[in-house]
């Protein structure tokens, strides 16, 4: 099985971080960019609670999205280049700064997932909520 688990915050986003299994920070995490495995190939944690729906994505897309437009702006103000310009300036910078930090914020956030027992809310009863 797994020789010692990780038991701290920082260790489960240090695992998160390297897209490695939140349980023993060694087997992979995702099969392709985004696609987790179905389970882990070392310690056999099953995935399947991994949902980290839109998070790594809304957290991306904030800061990204004042860098691009705060160049772009400071850019236009200074130079006043022409638009094709500003389409070979942001458009490569907007997939670095978009996609980069895409699937590491995604484990981390799965990590986290895992450390903090997050699942989805059930109803206990029978009661109406």
């Amino acid at each position: 099985m797994i020789e010692k688990p990780i038991d701290t915050i920082a260790g489960a986003i240090r695992a998160g971080l390297a897209c490695k299994c939140p349980r023993c920070g060694k087997g992979k995490l995702f099969s392709g960019f985004l696609t987790p495995r179905p389970r882990c190939d070392v310690c056999g944690l099953d995935y399947k609670f991994a949902d980290s729906g839109d998070g790594p994505a809304v957290f991306i897309m904030f800061p990204a999205g004042f860098i691009v437009v705060g160049a772009a702006l400071i850019t236009e103000a200074v130079y006043h280049p022409p638009y094709w310009v500003h389409a070979a300036l942001w458009l490569p910078l907007i997939l670095i700064v978009t996609l980069g930090p895409l699937r590491p914020m995604k484990g981390m956030m799965i990590a986290l997932q895992y450390f903090h027992k997050a699942a989805e809310s059930r109803f206990g009863g029978t009661e109406e909520p």
